[in-house]
């Protein structure tokens, strides 16, 4: 009996989270509907609530974004933008600090998150996977004697918080590892192993 009843838990925790998560973020993304007159949502085209409509319009808002700050005109608004941005107090920390992260992990050149590593934390002789973000600049690369490396460590089965930390770079063992591999090695807490089926 025990062991149906797990059995069961196995099948369905897993796609229960999964329709939780999908219904949270088409849920999120459709708030952009409100964006549109009352008359042009789909609501009121079609009579009732089709889920999934603000995707589509995130994306193509996302898209559009994309394509319009490419040009000339588009990078002279957004320079006026930020430069509008840099003169509010608060909102300025805010919006350059998310600024500078999203730039160093979306962009296509950066080391953010492009490598998983071994690393020995939080003790010598006791392991666990990490993520190359970068070298140490600034001040403290000033203070640093030698080659290191910026490393994340993320927590289990958490990995959106964790540790940054400086490590000498003979420390850190490379992996041979996809960053996707690497993660659900994390969330599973070990148990989907590297390079295992899904």
């Amino acid at each position: 009996m025990k062991r149906y009843f797990i059995t069961g838990l196995l099948i369905w925790v897993p796609l229960g989270i999964t329709f939780w998560v999908l219904r949270l973020l088409i849920g999120t993304m459709d708030q952009t509907l409100l964006l549109l007159p009352a008359h042009l949502r789909p609501e009121a085209i079609f009579g009732f609530y089709i889920p999934g409509f603000g995707v589509i319009l995130t994306l193509l808002v996302v898209f559009l974004t994309g394509l319009f700050t490419t040009n000339i005109i588009g990078q002279r608004l957004l320079m006026f933008w930020e430069g509008l941005l840099s003169r509010i107090p608060v909102v300025k920390s805010i919006y350059y600090s998310v600024k500078q992260v999203s730039d160093t992990l979306f962009s296509s050149n950066g080391e953010a998150f492009r490598k998983a590593l071994l690393v020995q934390y939080p003790r010598e002789g006791s392991w666990t996977v990490a993520f190359l973000t970068g070298q140490p600049g600034g001040d403290v690369a000033n203070h640093l004697g030698g080659d290191y490396v910026s490393v994340y460590v993320p927590t289990t089965p958490n990995p959106t918080s964790g540790f940054f930390l400086m490590m000498p770079r003979k420390d850190v063992i490379e992996l041979d590892m996809s960053v996707d591999d690497a993660l659900k090695y994390i969330i599973s807490i070990g148990v989907v192993p590297p390079g295992g089926k899904n």
